[in-house]
């Protein structure tokens, strides 16, 4: 042990820091240090994280980060950051529900849908977002993350709009393609979550704007689906056409608010002045990574093949979207045909759903600043969303049916918790974004799955798609227990050996930024 730890950091430099020159040549090894995972040699190149130039640049700086300073900043970067990706949010899970929307306002007449042709419109969207999914990751981390993600906005707005306009095959085509720019959603907005939040607040900002799919499901049902089903004999389109042109022209236009307001980088920031610029890099050193690198690296994004943790991570999202799938495309369809509500209150009675998860998911998240265990929320609130399930699947009345529908909308709270894991406990550029990319691959053949349970031959009930929302769903908390067991087993392991590779570690000047994974760096620590 004691021959170990005398090399466990070799050619080291106390006061080592990146020269420029040394930032242009990024296969220039400045120092290697022993993993505290692999016990291997890992090299610290000029390859770093973007961060590292500007923490650079402001090195003479005499700007300090005091408490009082620092709830300032992070209220003003609330302020004017959480309302637009709330509102993406809210707009792309609008985006999602319009198509069950329109299952009750004639879409599946007007074009001649049958048998299980419905319940492709739903799978074809995430054939899309499968088929991209590593695409559009690759996208975001070459090019500028707000600038692309604005694009992909744009683009799917007016692909919503077109869905007015397609017979069946062309309906299919479109429900695909806006899978495909859908997909970089969910990426771009934790990116931009983690550029500017410490580990401890991630987790109630991606609450906050997941569940804002709550929103999303009080105002297209609500404020638009309703509204236009009431007063569809004043328009000369049909109502579920004009539920595509309206969700479509509202993201359009948000689209462009995300262009101009929202920066690609902290340091880029139109609403930071200079000292805030250095107090955001400042305030992020504690997350053992900064804002992002630009190049591919093949030993990180191996490290996120080999790691069990992200395959546990993969088969939550999978387990608990195969419900989710299905109850997005066909609830709706459930509240109409099998409750027995007539298509108005169908679209009324969805919007207590979106009231459950907007509050319920924030709340628990809310709770984990005092209790402070993000996986304990995560799994209380997915053990609420199981029983849910089992009062909708197995429920002889429909008065508990319908509570066990709408209680499950607390059931994003485990993919919430996951979302804060992946950009806090997955340290690596490269390795969070591949990840990410799995966990979304996850997300997305699950809701593939999740339509294809309702089989047309047992409409209305459903009685294979209700077992298959209770047993999947069951699934997925016993992966989110063993998720929580990994890190903690892992942060004991870690603090079971010798400190003297991290104090040596720590001697380097901006350590933090060198663009390490989680497994390289011996001063992670995995937050619970």
């Amino acid at each position: 042990m004691g021959e170990k730890e005398e090399n466990t950091v070799e050619h080291l430099d106390p006061i080592l820091s990146f020269s420029e020159e040394d930032l242009k040549d990024t296969h220039n090894v400045l120092t290697t240090i022993i993993s505290p995972h692999t016990g291997k040699q890992v090299k610290i190149t000029s390859d770093v994280d973007e961060a590292m130039k500007y923490a650079i640049a402001n090195a003479s700086s005499d700007v300090h980060l005091d408490p009082a300073r620092d709830r300032k900043l992070l209220w003003k970067i609330d302020l004017f950051l959480m309302p637009v990706l709330c509102l993406l949010y809210c707009f792309q899970f609008m985006d999602k529900l319009s198509n069950s929307y329109a299952s009750i306002l004639g879409l599946r007449t007007d074009l001649n849908m049958v048998g299980n042709m419905y319940a492709w419109t739903g799978s074809a969207f995430y054939i899309g977002y499968l088929f991209f999914e590593f695409i559009s990751v690759r996208l975001l981390q070459k090019f500028p993350v707000a600038k692309t993600g604005a694009v992909f906005i744009i683009l799917w707005g007016v692909v919503l709009c077109l869905h007015s306009v397609a017979n069946f095959a062309g309906f299919i085509a479109l429900r695909t393609i806006l899978g495909m720019l859908e997909s970089s959603v969910t990426v771009f907005n934790l990116i931009i979550t983690g550029f500017f939040y410490k580990k401890e607040e991630v987790f109630l900002r991606c609450a906050l704007w997941f569940s804002s799919n709550g929103l999303g499901t009080i105002i297209g049902s609500g404020a638009i689906a309703y509204n236009v089903y009431r007063d569809q004999e004043n328009f000369s389109l049909p109502a579920w056409k004009l539920i595509f042109i309206i969700t479509g022209c509202l993201t359009i236009f948000l689209g462009f608010i995300y262009l101009i307001h929202i920066p690609d980088v902290p340091t880029e920031a139109w609403f930071l002045n200079e000292e805030e610029k250095i107090l955001v890099v400042e305030r992020i050193r504690d997350n053992q990574q900064g804002y992002g690198n630009k190049h591919f690296k093949w030993n990180q994004f191996k490290e996120a093949l080999l790691d069990v943790k992200t395959w546990l991570i993969f088969m939550f999202a999978l387990a608990s979207d195969i419900p989710n799938g299905g109850i997005t495309n066909f609830g709706s369809i459930l509240l109409n045909e099998d409750f027995g509500f007539s298509t108005q209150k169908s679209l009324l009675m969805q919007m207590p759903q979106g009231v459950v998860e907007f509050v319920g998911c924030s709340l628990l998240a809310y709770f984990s600043g005092y209790i402070k265990s993000r996986m304990l929320w995560a799994c209380i609130g997915t053990s609420i969303a199981v029983a849910a399930q089992c009062m909708l699947a197995f429920g002889k009345d429909r008065n508990v049916q319908f509570a066990g529908l709408t209680i499950y909308a607390l059931a994003p709270i485990g993919f919430i918790c996951l979302l804060s894991v992946i950009s806090s406990n997955v340290a690596g550029h490269t390795k969070k974004l591949t990840v990410n990319a799995i966990y979304l691959i996850g997300y997305c053949v699950g809701n593939l799955i999740g339509p294809q349970t309702f089989l047309a031959s047992e409409a209305p009930d459903y009685p294979t798609a209700k077992i298959c929302i209770v047993a999947f769903g069951s699934l997925s908390l016993v992966c989110l227990l063993l998720i929580w067991f990994c890190y903690w087993r892992e942060n004991v392991k870690r603090d079971k050996l010798s400190s003297e590779a991290a104090e040596k570690f720590q001697e380097i000047e901006n350590h933090e930024f060198a663009d390490l994974t989680d497994k390289e760096n011996p001063l992670f620590r995995y937050m619970l």
